[in-house]
């Protein structure tokens, strides 16, 4: 398969003339003449190398024309021809995803409004799978409408329906144009935007035929879904914390992610992104941030599994302990001591902010589900504590942050569904 694209990149790659040839470096080209009834693979290995030398070759060749790929759109006549038979190899790579950075904030920023081409691809393939997920809940809510015959189900479930094929064919038509070059950084802003905003709009009425299932449900019975690693899917808390001199955070959390699960959730105030911040990310342990200054948790839960998680705090001397399925797992002291905890500020789950409400970067976004995110203004006790991962009817709501359907706003694509892991215990 190397060999004819090889042969296919060397013409015009020839007319290109020094400009080109300048970018490519030690680089020979090779050319061989085979009879018209000969056999090219047999040519080839006597005159040009192994296959392994001719595919470093087409590598190189390809690395160096997306390099200088805009000297050669400049030269349209010349390297049309070029650009098209590129553009068909590339449609057969895989996407590969950024590489990890340094440090947690030295990674540099893949946001939705400066995307690289190869980025935005990878956005286009995120979002197709969103739709994927939204037509497997369409799936759902018909059988569930077969079951309960009624007209108006559906109904709203042939509109929905309708509302993810012309989405499709949104993301279709921006697959072709960036293919083609047509859309400018500024329009692909736009055109993402607006498939956003329709996917998020249409999750909303997916969501509320949903509710139709779930009228009985208690109001915590449920678990937040994260599928992707994107900058744009997340949950918003609807109330602030208070100024805390002591906390306790517990949640239930489930995720096979890696390298690192991402950020579940995160704290800004005005002038403190990392207020208070959990985040596992790259190949670095959890990590607790409360004022920019970092704890290591010793948790060891991205087993596809679900697992019970609760850090308490204390401003005094700045005491921590990590618990695990009900077991305490860590402890230390003097993080962020005698600092309480800002009031005013923005509750986060599933991104880690850079700015207050905003700033995500999907290489730190959480993937997995989360469920019963509580918060506490003082420490739980191991009693308390364990009574939770145990899933006991005693256990206690958060007196700052109960988790409740009514508290959380999604957004991005983030579903809810119904909560399992305490049924599965009981």
């Amino acid at each position: 398969r190397l060999l004819p694209l090889l042969l296919l990149l060397l013409p015009p790659l020839l007319l290109l003339g020094p400009a080109l040839g300048q970018g490519l470096g030690q680089t020979r080209f090779i050319c061989t003449s085979v009879p018209l009834d000969g056999d090219v693979c047999a040519a080839s290995a006597l005159g040009t190398g192994s296959a392994e030398e001719l595919k470093g070759t087409v590598l190189q060749l390809r690395e160096t024309v997306l390099q200088q790929k805009e000297t050669i759109m400049n030269q349209k006549e010349t390297i049309r021809e070029l650009t098209a038979k590129l553009g068909r190899c590339e449609s057969q790579s895989v996407l590969e995803l950024p590489g990890e950075g340094k440090g947690r904030k030295g990674f540099s920023k893949n946001t939705m409004g400066d995307l690289s081409r190869p980025a935005a691809a990878e956005t286009l393939s995120q979002l197709g799978q969103t739709l994927q997920s939204l037509k497997t809940r369409l799936e759902n809510l018909e059988q569930f409408s077969r079951m309960n015959s009624s007209s108006q189900t559906n109904n709203l479930k042939d509109i929905l329906q309708n509302k993810i094929d012309d989405l499709e064919k949104q993301v279709l038509s921006r697959v072709n144009s960036l293919e083609e070059g047509k859309l400018s950084p500024r329009n692909e802003s736009e055109e993402r935007g607006k498939i956003e905003s329709t996917l998020t709009s249409l999750h909303q009425r997916i969501s509320d035929l949903e509710k139709g299932q779930k009228d009985n449900r208690p109001p915590d019975r449920f678990q937040l879904t994260f599928p992707l690693r994107t900058n744009y899917m997340y949950a918003k808390v609807k109330k602030s914390l208070p100024e805390m001199y002591a906390f306790s955070i517990c949640m239930w959390i489930k995720s096979s992610a890696s390298p690192g699960m991402g950020t579940p959730f995160s704290y800004a105030v005005p002038g403190q992104a990392n207020e208070l911040v959990l985040i596992e990310w790259g190949n670095n342990p959890m990590e607790i941030l409360i004022n920019d200054k970092v704890a290591k948790l010793p948790f060891v839960i991205n087993d596809g599994k679900w697992h019970h998680i609760c850090v308490t705090w204390t401003t005094r001397d700045g005491v921590w302990e990590a618990y695990q399925d009900g077991t305490q797992t860590g402890n230390g002291e003097n993080l962020a001591p005698y600092h309480p905890i800002k009031p005013q500020g923005v509750l986060v789950l599933g991104q880690e902010q850079d700015t207050l409400g905003g700033g995500f970067d999907a290489t730190q976004a959480f993937v997995g589900e989360l469920a019963h995110f509580n918060v506490w203004d003082r420490k739980l006790s191991p009693g308390e504590v364990y009574g939770l991962a145990t899933c006991s009817s005693k256990a206690l709501a958060g007196n700052v942050i109960a988790w409740a359907e009514a508290n959380i706003d999604i957004y991005g694509g983030a579903t809810k569904w119904t909560f399992e892991a305490c049924r599965q215990l009981n």
